[in-house]
């Protein structure tokens, strides 16, 4: 009998375990993550009767065939997600905990299943997976140092971002195994400050960099650019969306990174309609993600064009 922990390897994801890990500690669990576009985890398990497994933060949609067969084989899941899920699957073995709410992130679910225990975990991972709105509300009575928890989640959310774990700062799994082992992301900062400096000089350096995109499309409503192909734009590509979002609230951005034959595309609907992301990315090969963010692993160099209508279709308030 085996326990597994399965997590994005994003701020949302890693915040979401640790909480869970707070709540009843078990070092023996085995970790299946990675970067943040590694999402179909449940195919890396051969889970049966008698394995519990707990999946964080990955698209249900995407792992469905997996998850039904862990099911039939007799294992039993605990399931929290806020991505698009399709058809969620009835079954005894299943818990299922699926929010798909524009406003809401993974940590945020588990934070409720838990009473608010560990309540600064799940503030740290709303303002990395860019709902600082969400993050101040539920923050709110509770005295956090919110300045900090804002930059410590940006920086895990942009330390997920890569081709390969060989692109990011610290491999997902690890950097769990480091911050699983305090209440508060406070205790963390006060025993680990090397860690959030190392993050902190990374992207400051790629931020920096990204500056420099080129624009491939710009209307009103709606701005597509282009990275080139290399490890900083690779890390960079989603935190720099959600920057732009912040900043632009009412426009719609899509990040496109260059990769071998094509790209790797992130989606950031408006933040005034936080709307349309996933059913746009669903639409292309390897898509999806969430109603306010979503993304397409490989967009081939000939589908361009395709994507860029598509997006200024959807986004355009000319």
């Amino acid at each position: 009998m085996s326990d597994y922990h399965i997590f994005n390897g994003d701020a949302d994801g890693i915040c979401a375990m640790v909480q869970l890990y707070r709540a009843a500690p078990n070092p023996d669990a085995l970790i299946i993550t990675g970067r943040k576009r590694d999402i179909k985890l449940l195919d890396r398990v051969e889970a049966g009767k008698g394995d519990h497994l707990t999946v964080l933060d990955i698209s249900m949609r995407s792992n469905m065939d997996a998850l039904v067969t862990h099911l039939e084989n007799g294992a039993t899941v605990f399931y929290a997600d806020h991505h698009n899920a399709g058809d969620i699957p009835e079954h005894d073995n299943l818990d299922a905990h699926i929010n798909m709410a524009s406003e809401i992130c993974t940590a945020v679910i588990v934070d409720q299943h838990l009473g608010g225990t560990y309540r600064a975990w799940a503030v740290t991972a709303s303002f990395g997976d860019n709902f600082p709105a969400t993050a101040r509300r539920i923050a709110h009575g509770h005295d956090l140092p919110l300045g900090k928890l804002e930059r410590l989640g940006i920086l895990l959310n942009y330390n997920g971002y890569g081709a390969s774990v060989e692109d990011l700062h610290f491999d997902p799994a690890q950097l769990y195994k480091i911050l699983r082992d305090f209440d508060s992301p406070m205790e963390f900062l006060l025993a680990r400050p090397e860690i959030f400096s190392a993050l902190d000089e990374g992207y400051r350096s790629d931020m920096a960099g990204a500056k420099a995109g080129q624009i491939l499309s710009d209307i009103e409503g709606a701005q597509v650019l282009q990275l080139p192909d290399r490890a900083s734009s690779r890390r960079v590509s989603g935190v720099y969306g959600n920057q732009l979002a912040q900043d632009n609230p009412a426009r719609a951005h899509a990040i496109l990174t260059d990769k071998e034959g094509g790209y790797v595309v992130s989606v950031r609907a408006p933040l005034t309609n936080r709307i349309g992301a996933d059913k746009l990315c669903l639409g292309f090969d390897t898509g999806g993600g969430r109603a306010a963010a979503a993304g397409i692993n490989h967009l081939p160099h000939s589908d361009l064009q395709k994507f860029i209508d598509a997006f200024n279709a959807q986004y355009s308030t000319a």
